[in-house]
């Protein structure tokens, strides 16, 4: 075997493997030894015929895929131990250049790692966000907190109207056919919150305890491939109607709800804990600003399978997501009338701009020198050790090398942000 390499478009770098007679007749072998219990041949047991006799009746074609498999599976990996220096993130489109007789030549065209180009990660200025608590924020609490606790009350003297909860029978059908997850029994349904078809709950409005009625609908055009902009009849039937009955907030209430010592406390902590939650968002989104504004300055070349690893990420991510719903991929998929295809182009974008914000920080981590002292992951180690409250040296015990590289890494990173928050002008 012998190859020769050179760079390619969009970074990545073309392999020419050339696989001389002796190597290539040993891949064919190796085929047939793979294979041959599939052959049957007059005269010989099922899987006993030799190598020259499959040969001469089919040709030492009919070994030419497996062979070449054969063949790849053992010099590509020897080419990429030999050129240490190719830091291959994808996996090979490999083409056939030649066939002949004593070789065959192979164009192997392998994405690597593309070269960033910053011009310029310092003294870029970029928008300052920041976020403030209000009264408004700490008024929306409690009446979350009220509506949490708020009890339902029955009314029997009235129609129903919006903001009642109703307990309903439904059935739809289409064209006088029932449709599949269109009919249910006591379903409460709060009327207002816009949850079901447009028009229905508008409908169902006016009601009173006990009445029946068909109401008439048309699904929206980017409702699920089977019932989109079809119009269809509900049977209803109207059992019970509630109103939400909401505690006064007292000192009182507080203390049994939240455990805070009365009103005044309570939100106190809210305020606190809105603070807090308000200076993540306002350091993510500056970091997320500062990487927009080096991206902007940032030349580079991503080759196309970083970007279909990172959708593939996203989308297992947003798998794991819908597992903890009790939802299944494909289900979804179904019901927002996607194809799997169609959710991988929705989320190029995003993935593009992901893998090159992630090359840009691996460079300026690279150019500055940004490291994690052995200090620094000792002290972290001990945090967590000590939110456990475990032994530090018992807690190191029990630590997975990926959890210290973690450790590691977000050293780095948080290190890495503060250098390009005190390098940059945040205005």
């Amino acid at each position: 075997m012998k190859y020769t390499c050179e760079k390619a478009e969009k970074s990545q770098v073309k392999i020419t493997l050339t696989i001389e007679k002796e190597d290539w007749d040993k891949a064919i072998y190796d085929a047939y030894l793979k294979n041959k219990s599939k052959f049957n041949i007059q005269g010989f047991r099922k899987g006993k015929a030799p190598f020259n006799v499959i040969c001469s009746q089919y040709g030492k074609d009919v070994f030419f895929e497996d062979a070449l498999n054969i063949a790849i599976s053992k010099y590509y990996p020897e080419v990429l131990s030999s050129e240490k220096d190719l830091h291959v993130v994808g996996d090979p489109d490999i083409r056939l250049n030649d066939f002949k007789e004593d070789e065959i030549v192979l164009d192997v065209l392998v994405p690597v790692m593309p070269e960033v180009s910053i011009e310029a990660y310092k003294g870029i200025k970029v928008k300052k966000v920041e976020y403030n608590v209000t009264d408004e924020d700490i008024e929306n609490d409690l009446k979350r907190l009220q509506e949490r606790n708020a009890k339902d009350v029955p009314v029997t003297d009235r129609a129903c109207q919006e903001g009642d909860t109703v307990v309903i029978d439904f059935s739809g059908s289409v064209d006088g056919v029932k449709f599949e997850g269109g009919t249910a029994e006591k379903y409460r349904l709060g009327l207002g919150t816009h949850s079901f078809v447009p028009g229905f709950e508008e409908q169902v409005c006016g009601m009173k305890i006990g009445e029946e009625k068909d109401i008439n609908v048309k699904f929206p055009d980017d409702y699920t491939e089977e019932l989109k902009g079809k119009d269809a009849v509900f049977a209803i039937k109207l059992h019970e109607i509630f109103i939400k009955e909401l505690p006064e907030i007292t000192d009182e209430f507080i203390k049994d709800k939240t455990g805070e010592d009365g009103i005044e406390a309570y939100k106190a902590k809210i305020r606190a804990d809105f603070d807090k939650d308000n200076k993540r968002r306002e350091r993510d989104e500056n970091e997320d600003n500062l990487l927009n504004a080096i991206s902007d300055k940032t030349t580079v070349e991503i080759p196309d399978a970083m970007v279909e690893n990172e959708v593939t990420s996203m989308i297992q991510q947003f798998e794991y997501r819908l597992m903890y719903q009790g939802l299944k991929l494909q289900d979804y998929l179904k019901m927002i009338g996607q194809t799997e295809e169609d959710m991988r182009k929705s989320y190029k974008e995003t993935a593009y701009s992901r893998v090159k914000k992630q090359l840009i920080v691996n460079k300026i981590i690279e150019l500055e020198k940004i490291e994690a002292t052995q200090e620094e992951i000792d002290e972290k180690v001990k945090e967590q050790a000590e939110s456990v409250a475990k032994d530090v040296e018992e807690y190191r015990k029990t630590m997975d090398p990926r959890q210290l590289e973690y450790i590691q890494n977000s050293i780095i990173v948080d290190k890495l942000f503060a250098f390009l928050t005190a390098n940059n002008i945040m205005e």
